[in-house]
Order: C-alpha cells, then sequence, then structure tokens
C-alpha cells in the first residue's frame, strides 16, 4: 500500500522554530519492513504547505494517509489555534483524494480524539498514543479492523476509543530511518532548541498537576539501552553532520544512572556533540553535573514551575525551593546557560505568594550573576488540558464551566493576580539586559 505520511502545521506561521519530526519518520520506517511504500511531508517546511500538500497528494497518489497532530495550539500563553490549519489540511485532503484512507494521531490529537472525530468527519480512524504495533495492523485489516490497543473509530453517532498502547518494548525500538526525510533540511533552523530530537525513554512517574504525560505515554519508565542511544546520535552525527540535539523525554535525568551512562558512553567514544533536555532538580549533584557539562551538555533546562513552597505543593511537583536553589547553585558554577520555566498565578497565588515568587527570580539572578550563564527564566500562565488535576481545579472553582471549550488556548489565570505575569516578566527581562550590560541597580 502507498502511504504518505504528514506532519501537520505545529508551529505558527511567524515562528521561525522547527522540529524534526521524529514521530512519524519512525512509523514511516515500521511501514516499509511490512512493504507499504511510504513518503513522508512535512508542511512546516513549506512555504506554500497547502500547494505542496497538493502537488504531493498528485504524484504520489496514497492509498493511506496518516496525519500527525502534535500541537493544538503554540502554549506561551498565546491565543492562537493550531486546529484550524489542521482541518483545512484534512478537507483538502479529501477533496483531492476522497478515496484515501485518513487516519489521525499525535499528542495533540490524543488529547481530543473523541472531539476531533466527532468534529471532523473527513478521518476515517483515529490512534491515541503510540501507534508502531496499532498503525501497521490497522493498515491490514483497514476496512474491518478488530479491535487494537489505542484505535478510535466511528459506531454510529459516536465514537469508540479503546485504551491506549503504554507498553512498547523499548528494546525494540528502531531508530528513525532519516532516509525517508533528510535531517539536513533542518540544520540551522533553529535559534533556541535543537531540531533533531532523541528519545532515550518514554513513560512518566510524576503527577504533575497541569500535566499530561503520563496519560499519554503511562507512569512507568521505559528506557533504551544508553548504547544504543549514542549509537544513534554517532551516526546523525558522522553520517549527517548533526552536532546538537534534544531529548524528548519527559524527564531526561530520571531514573538517575541512564543519562549518566549514556554521558559515560559519549565520552568514551570521544564525541563531540551537544545536547539539551529537561531535567530534575533533586536529581543533580557536583558529580553528575560535573559529567553532563564534559559530555557536552549546552543547555540546562530546567520546568521547577512554582516559584515558591506553596505554589510547588499545588501543582504537585514533589519539590521543594531548596532544591530548586541547589540545582541552581550547581549550574551556575559551569560554563552552560540554563533556562528555567515557571508558572504564575497558580492557584492559591497570595499577595504574599507574589512577594516570595519576586523574591525566587532574583535569587536565581544572584546566583547566575558571576558565570552569566542564566539564558533565561521563562513564565507562563497554565494551559488548561483535560483530564488533569488543574482542569478539576478550575472547574471547581469556576474558573471554566461545563461550557468551556478545551480544544482552544485556555488559561488558568483568574483576578486578582491575572496580570501579576506581566510584573514578573518585566524583572526577568530588566534582569536579563543588566546581567549583560553589567549594571547593578536594584530593581524593583
Amino acid at each position: 500500500m502507498r502511504v504518505l505520511m504528514i506532519q501537520t502545521p505545529s508551529v505558527e506561521e511567524i515562528s521561525q522554530e522547527r522540529v524534526y519530526p521524529i514521530g512519524i519518520v519512525l512509523l514511516a520506517g515500521r511501514l516499509q519492513g511490512y512493504g507499504h511504500e511510504v513518503s513522508i511531508l512535512d508542511m512546516n517546511l513549506e512555504r506554500d504547505p497547502y500547494g505542496a500538500l497538493k502537488e504531493k497528494l498528485l504524484t504520489f497518489q496514497p492509498e493511506a494517509i496518516g496525519l500527525s497532530l502534535r500541537n493544538i495550539d503554540p502554549l506561551g500563553n498565546k491565543t492562537s489555534s493550531l486546529i484550524s490549519p489542521f482541518i483545512v489540511t484534512v478537507r483538502l485532503i479529501d477533496a483531492v483524494l476522497p478515496q484515501a484512507w485518513l487516519i489521525v494521531g499525535g499528542t495533540g490529537f490524543s488529547l481530543f480524539p473523541e472531539r476531533l472525530m466527532l468534529e471532523v468527519l473527513e478521518l476515517d480512524y483515529g490512534i491515541v498514543g503510540e501507534a508502531e504495533v496499532t498503525f501497521p495492523a490497522l493498515l491490514h485489516s483497514i476496512e474491518n479492523p478488530p479491535p487494537m490497543p489505542g484505535l478510535c473509530l466511528r459506531e454510529g453517532l459516536k465514537v469508540h476509543i479503546s485504551p491506549p498502547a503504554t507498553n512498547f518494548d523499548m528494546a525494540n525500538y528502531v531508530p528513525a530511518n532519516r532516509l525517508l526525510l533528510d535531517p539536513e533540511l533542518y540544520k540551522g533552523i533553529n535559534n533556541y532548541v535543537p531540531t533533531i530530537g532523541i528519545e532515550a525513554k518514554r513513560g512518566c512517574g510524576l503527577n504533575c498537576a497541569y500535566c499530561v504525560y503520563p496519560q499519554l505515554q503511562g507512569g512507568r519508565l521505559r528506557c533504551r539501552l544508553t548504547v544504543a542511544v549514542v549509537d544513534e546520535m554517532e551516526i546523525l552525527h558522522k553520517e549527517c553532520g548533526i552536532e546538537s540535539f534534544h531529548f524528548t523525554d519527559p524527564v531526561l535525568n530520571v531514573p538517575r544512572g541512564h543519562l549518566e551512562g549514556i554521558c559515560e558512553e559519549i565520552l568514551r567514544r570521544k564525541l563531540r556533540i551537544r545536547w539539551d533536555g529537561f531535567m530534575r532538580e533533586d536529581q543533580l549533584n557536583e558529580k553528575n553535573v560535573a559529567l553532563f557539562e564534559r559530555a557536552g551538555c549546552e543547555c540546562f533546562s530546567f520546568s521547577p514551575d512554582g516559584l515558591c513552597q506553596e505554589s510547588l505543593d499545588v501543582l504537585g511537583k514533589n519539590l521543594s525551593e531548596a532544591q530548586i536553589l541547589k540545582a541552581a547553585n550547581l549550574v551556575a558554577q559551569t560554563e552552560v546557560v540554563s533556562v528555567y520555566h515557571f508558572m504564575v498565578n497558580v492557584p492559591g497565588e497570595t499577595e504574599k505568594t507574589c512577594e516570595k515568587s519576586i523574591q525566587f527570580v532574583e535569587r536565581l539572578y544572584e546566583l547566575h550573576s558571576k558565570k552569566k550563564n542564566l539564558g533565561t527564566i521563562i513564565l507562563n500562565n497554565i494551559r488548561i488540558l483535560p483530564g488533569t488535576a488543574i482542569e478539576r481545579i478550575a472547574r471547581a472553582q469556576g474558573v471554566i464551566n461545563s461550557e468551556t471549550d478545551l480544544l482552544y488556548p485556555t488559561y488558568y489565570n483568574p483576578k486578582p493576580f491575572d496580570t501579576f505575569r506581566y510584573k514578573l516578566e518585566t524583572l526577568q527581562q530588566c534582569r536579563n539586559v543588566f546581567m549583560w550590560q553589567e549594571v547593578r541597580r536594584k530593581l524593583k
């Protein structure tokens, strides 16, 4: 069967940041192994994405089309949505090739499978969560598929959704066949995050109040062999010239020892590569921070989220202010840049917690002032997603109600602290400028 895999628009048109679509490339490689003829289109790379889509449909003439909806909106406090370009994509495909089977998956779809299947009637099937096993099986019996993990199909006016697979054995993980989509197309595009992703594990055992990773990947950590991870990085480095990687793991340095093993293997092979990923603060110590730096870590990315202990507790972070500051002190002594992500106006915000938040931001800049290695502090309101503790809190407080449509950008940001983020952003931006300009004025 001829199968076209499409990465639908996953960034705003104004954004220059692009990400190599590792998910659809992985699936494309697996489909090839089952004898399918596969091609890939990343609409985010095209100047005229819909024109490129139409041309690809007409030239390749796929019998089945796999659509990846990775993001439903850009986040970052923005109110624009990526649902509209997704629907346009589906309807264009249906108009050009109405006989082709349309199958949708991806993180964004997995958050709203029933809603999207009911609203976008051109879709034939959906897959929630991991698709390595389900997608090939679906193509094999596409006229009348039997029950299989994560499969979404219509039953009259309703949609039946099977529980997703969260048990794919990472020992059977086959790296994406980059010959199907040349990484060269993504080199030099991004200014902030490396475009090429590496998946070292799946699953997350944490219970952060706003997060959907445990829903999508399960709570059990499934790690790849460290040698296999470095094999993939080495091949990409030597054969494709990739020098910088982003680990896609929900938390990179958990469980302890896995990232350390990857780094030791990088050093053993004397690979001159750079990498980053989100790390858990309470897993850092002087020894592994030094190891990460030697092995090529180019950014310590943290998402502690709470700016004071009260916020940390509400968000279910199972972290303390002291642990965050201890980690910040360790990385501040390196030559590596650090970036921190925090959420503002979390449930229970008060004048006291706002003041503590300001002090916490000041403290981070003080710790990094000597080396000037604080990249930035990113401040966001909480995007409310279905099935999370934040959704339940927001409903109980009346911040959202039964008529609120969470498919589109919806943030937890009630009064009276709905403008507090702007005050913190002013402080953060001033600190950034003053740090680089070596101005030592007290900011208030």
